[in-house]
């Protein structure tokens, strides 16, 4: 019996000192998306924690079911501390907000949040149609469901922040999916569409042939991204959706169940990353706008992006309502 007691004492040693050591291997961060811009910004940070650590910090591609693979991958694994989940607003907020998914942003301990991918109302650089976004406002008003957009995949987050301005300004175009934004982008050189919806890392492989009327969100930062483009409520049209609901974002997380003091070391490492200059830097070149909220303003930051969110999905039920009248 003696024996047994001392060997348990042992094991409670050993196990108490592997603890205190977090963390003595690599960690993990599971992304929800395939290889691209947005991972490799997610790899800047990464490789940033991982040297406040002294650890390596892997970012690793589970792309699926809009993004809750990941998620669903992440949450099966210990909560051990080494693996961290790349929190977007897509499986985060959305897809629970759809009733897609089980969880809600409750449901995980957050870190720091990480960047925003704003979205912006491009036309073709050589239309002169539109001298500005109020121009291209009036127009669909004065013509409601005559212009022809695409945000991409429809029903999706660049979707929903259109149809809100859209309806906030009574305005009406047709939408018209993409798989990919890329092909969009090509039609509407080629005419078929009058403006798209686009990201940061399609602008920046296609900011020769695209002018920019709008940039939608209220970060000053984003408009950076886009050459300095002015955002929507610049020209004091109603954008509609508040703080970070009309964006592209993520905020990194892990399992509800891991221990306060891993926490407590994670946090202090995410958080003195996204701090340097030299990172924050690297992710305005690749035109992403790091935000800078800490773990303790997750809940009212985020909580609100659902309400918001709804109103888009309303905002795109509007848009077809609409469009159906006019048929």
């Amino acid at each position: 019996m003696r024996k047994l007691l001392v060997l348990a004492t042992a094991a409670m040693l050993v196990a108490g000192g592997a603890r205190a050591e977090f963390p003595d291997r690599n960690i993990e961060n599971i992304y929800p998306w395939g290889p691209g811009a947005t991972m490799s910004a997610s790899q800047i940070i990464a490789d940033a924690m991982g040297q406040e650590l002294g650890v390596n910090i892997s970012v690793v591609s589970t792309p699926g079911a809009a993004g809750t693979k990941a998620f669903m991958t992440a949450i099966e694994k210990p909560a051990d501390g080494y693996t961290i989940i790349d929190g977007y607003v897509a499986p985060l907020v959305l897809q629970p907000l759809l009733g897609k998914v089980n969880w809600t942003h409750e449901d995980f301990k957050p870190l720091w949040s990480a960047t925003s991918n704003s979205f912006a109302i491009a036309v073709r650089k050589d239309d002169e149609r539109f001298a500005d976004f109020p121009a291209l406002i009036a127009y669909a008003k004065a013509n409601p469901g005559k212009l022809r957009y695409s945000p991409g995949v429809t029903e999706a987050l660049p979707h929903m922040v259109i149809a809100k301005v859209m309806q906030s300004s009574e305005a009406l175009a047709q939408v018209i999916p993409y798989p990919e934004i890329d092909n969009a982008v090509k039609d509407m050189r080629g005419g078929v569409l009058d403006f798209i919806v686009i990201n940061p890392g399609v602008y920046a492989t296609n900011k020769d042939e695209v002018r920019i009327l709008a940039v939608l969100s209220e970060l000053e930062g984003a408009s950076k991204t886009y050459g300095g483009a002015q955002r929507v409520a610049d020209f004091g049209i109603e954008l509609g959706m508040k703080g970070l609901a009309p964006m592209g974002w993520n905020w990194w997380l892990v399992h509800k169940d891991t221990s306060d003091d891993i926490v407590a070391k994670l946090r202090d490492a995410m958080g003195k990353a996204v701090a340097r200059d030299d990172v924050k830097q690297k992710l305005l070149d690749m035109g992403y706008v790091p935000l800078g909220y800490g773990p303790d303003q997750y809940n009212e930051i985020v909580a609100p992006v659902a309400t918001d969110l709804k109103s888009g999905i309303d905002a795109i039920a509007w848009e077809k309502q609409q469009l159906r009248s006019k048929n």
